[in-house]
């Protein structure tokens, strides 16, 4: 016999079922997108931001505005604008490494939780470069470390601040060869850049937009690319693995996220628009510049992705213990 209770509950089933969802009583989107971007402008995965903007921006017939949202530590500022804003698909963070996975491990007060994001669509990746001043010698990777081994803490490594790409790789060189270098943290790659030109630091991880160029006109070197794959740009220069340190890895990567609870069938809306977009000619050129790669995948994939990241740099961070009040 049914119950009152029973007839109450199976009446609001059938009411839930019959009515439609809020998402597809009108199509996505229907007015600016904004896409924001935790960090000044001008940066190189910027150029290729942009250029995914205005692909996306052509296939909706609605604007996809880019908006930089610097400040704080390391992105954070950013970060926390598009955690707390309306999860409706019409707020996304373009968002590397840093807000979305070390942030957590080193900020005593991060201003939102990573979790409070749901993973888009993996953009691309770029693998960081182990290049040294001229006036080191070394030529491979092994002298550097010999080099270092025999003149301990004589050799400075620069990066653009605490915690990011630059910094870690730099950890994982002086664990993995066991030598003793000291971090140098910049408050840009360009400041850095411009003190491993001038001998003021000899080592620096960094991608190939702000390398190459300087590394073919003679006034830095290449040791290593520490990724899995060869440079097209230096086929000559051999991977970290190759190089006999296959934990040094690392690279640049920018990814697509949304306010938590925003409809999986944006998410998936907006994946696939992207994994479009990423084969067109503009955006495969604007990734060959920034010695970048693009790999297709599901929302859940990058999920995947993200949480396999925040394994290997929280441990990293916890291991050279790293803390930024």
């Amino acid at each position: 016999m049914l119950t009152r209770r029973s007839l109450i509950a199976a009446s609001a089933l059938c009411s839930l079922v019959g009515a439609p969802s809020a998402y597809t009583a009108q199509p996505y989107p229907t007015r600016t997108v904004k896409i924001v971007v935790p960090f000044p402008p001008g940066t190189p995965s910027e150029f290729v931001i942009r250029a995914l903007a205005d692909s996306l921006a052509a296939k909706f017939r609605q604007p996809f505005i880019i908006e930089n949202r610097a400040g704080g530590a390391g992105g954070t500022v950013g970060a926390a604008a598009v955690a707390t804003a309306e999860p409706d698909g019409y707020t996304l963070l373009a968002s590397s490494a840093g807000p979305l996975v070390t942030a957590a491990a080193m900020y005593k007060n991060l201003p939102y939780d990573p979790a409070a994001f749901v993973p888009v669509a993996l953009l691309f990746s770029s693998p960081q470069l182990l290049t040294v001043h001229p006036a080191v010698p070394a030529t491979s990777v092994g002298q550097l470390v010999q080099h270092a081994k025999t003149h301990p803490r004589s050799l400075n490594f620069a990066s653009p601040g605490y915690g990011t790409q630059p910094h870690l790789l730099g950890e994982i060189l002086k664990q993995s060869a066991d030598i003793e270098i000291v971090h140098v943290p910049y408050k840009s790659p360009a400041a850095a850049l411009t003190d491993l030109l001038a001998g003021q630091v000899q080592i620096y991880f960094e991608t190939t937009p702000l390398i190459v160029p300087q590394a073919q006109a003679g006034k830095l070197r290449v040791l290593a690319i520490a990724g899995d794959r060869r440079l097209k740009q230096m086929p000559e220069v051999p991977t970290t693995g190759e190089s006999g340190i296959p934990n040094l890895v690392g690279g640049f990567w920018s990814g697509l996220v949304a306010p938590a609870g925003t409809p999986k069938p944006i998410v998936e809306e907006i994946n696939a628009a992207v994994i479009e977009a990423m084969q067109s000619q503009a955006l495969q050129a604007a990734m060959e510049w920034l010695g970048a790669t693009h790999q297709p995948g599901t929302p859940a994939e990058f999920g995947r992705f993200i949480s396999a990241e925040t394994g290997k740099w929280t441990a990293i961070i916890s291991a050279s213990g790293i803390k930024v009040e």
